[in-house]
Formats: structure tokens, C-alpha cells, sequence
């Protein structure tokens, strides 16, 4: 039993002592000249399913949950936000090139005919971004007239 409460008693210092390593959790400046929704004009509908759905991850406008403010948790959440922003930031869309922004406009319909975004965990604690077959429908379509029309 001795053993049981020591374990506890470290365990819970270690939480407490990692609370004093905080994330960065600052976003950079949102230029709208290159911001994916301004600069494309996009329907109210489209952008409003895009900040609901991807921009916590895929911009720089990211709005940190209550939960994202405690370790170790809040280092997962921080590390699925600079993955994201790695395979897409729409807040710096009109910096990317030709070529990838085709591949990512192609990788984010295959995401959305999939179901592999959102991702499923986000999902629980965002109900908004819970995406209904025909949100997806229209993201998808959105894309496709861009590529289509080479409007990207």
C-alpha cells in the first residue's frame, strides 16, 4: 500500500510540474490578401463549413479549446495543429504554387470522401465539425469547380 501511495504522490507532482511548460499557443498575423476565404471569395455556406470544420487545424487562426491548456494534453493538441498546418494552411493559401495547391485541393476531397477529416477525436469535442454527408458534398464540389476552372 506504501508503494500504491508513492506512486500516486510522484504521479501527481509530475503533473503539477509539467504545467509549468506551456505550449505556444500564438498565432501568426492572418494576412487576408493570401487567406484562402478572402482571397477566393468564398460562398458564406463554403466558409463557414471551413472555419467550422478545418481552420482550427489547417490555419493560423486557430481558437485553443479549454482542454488545450493543460499538459500533457495540450502537447498532443499543439502537435495536430502544426501537422495540420504542415499538409494545409488555408491562412496562407495564395503563397502556395500551382502544383500543390492542385495537390491539396485533391488530398482534401479524398479527406472528405474518406471521412478521414476531421479527424474522428476531434469531432467529439467539436460537434460543429461533425460534417453532414451533403457539407461534404458541397466542400467536395466547391473544389473540384476550382480545379475544373483553375480558379485556385
Amino acid at each position: 500500500m506504501k508503494t500504491v501511495k508513492k506512486i500516486v504522490f510522484w504521479t501527481l507532482v509530475a503533473f503539477a510540474l509539467i504545467q509549468f511548460f506551456p505550449i505556444d499557443r500564438v498565432n501568426k498575423p492572418v494576412d487576408s490578401k493570401v487567406n484562402f476565404v478572402q482571397m477566393k471569395q468564398t460562398p458564406e455556406k463554403i466558409s463557414t463549413i471551413l472555419r467550422n470544420a478545418c481552420y482550427d487545424c489547417h490555419s493560423d487562426e486557430t481558437v485553443y479549446p479549454k482542454y488545450a491548456f493543460i499538459a500533457p494534453i495540450s502537447w498532443s493538441v499543439k502537435s495536430h495543429v502544426n501537422d495540420g498546418r504542415q499538409h494545409l494552411n488555408f491562412s496562407v493559401w495564395g503563397t502556395y504554387n500551382k502544383e500543390l495547391k492542385e495537390n491539396m485541393l485533391d488530398r482534401s476531397m479524398e479527406a472528405l470522401k474518406h471521412k478521414t477529416m476531421p479527424l474522428p477525436g476531434y469531432i467529439v469535442y467539436h460537434k460543429e465539425a461533425n460534417l453532414s454527408q451533403a457539407e461534404r458534398k458541397l466542400l467536395i464540389q466547391y473544389f473540384e469547380e476550382m480545379l475544373k476552372s483553375k480558379t485556385y
